[in-house]
């Protein structure tokens, strides 16, 4: 159902820190992730920091944080090459630089970035549920 990370190769080598969800659109799957916190009395790895194990494939890293204490639901890395910025409600700002963010499992269920998806959400004559289409909501 959700797509395996684009290059299982750098699964695990990248950043802690990241955007956290936005954006609307996303390009690739960079890796899942579990994070997981000692004071909830996962295994103390870090000296009682929080700290994330890194999966290339969705059910691996659900069937972690199910057997796993003190784990988070699955967080999805994902790339943007594109995006969509909204700074105040209902105003929208095609980003075109690169980003990477965490975000919820659920929003890989919205339609992958296409090179029209974002100049058509934007266009003028727009359909009224675009937000809608992009959040798989409508077709």
């Amino acid at each position: 159902m959700y797509p395996s990370a684009i290059n299982p190769d750098l699964v695990g080598t990248y950043s802690a820190l990241a955007k956290a969800g936005g954006g609307y659109v996303w390009d690739a799957v960079l890796e899942y992730r579990v994070w997981c916190h000692p004071e909830l009395d996962a295994a103390d790895e870090t000296e009682g920091g929080d700290y994330y194990c890194a999966f290339a494939d969705y059910p691996e890293a659900l069937e972690f944080s199910l057997r796993t204490e003190g784990a988070e639901e699955p967080l999805a890395l994902i790339l943007q090459k594109e995006y969509i910025d909204e700074p105040e409600a209902e105003q929208y700002v095609h980003i075109k630089e690169e980003r990477i963010a965490e975000w919820h499992i659920e929003f890989l269920k919205r339609p992958q970035r296409t090179e029209r998806t974002i100049p058509d959400f934007l266009s003028p004559n727009a359909l009224s549920n675009r937000l809608d289409i992009l959040r798989g909501l409508a077709g």
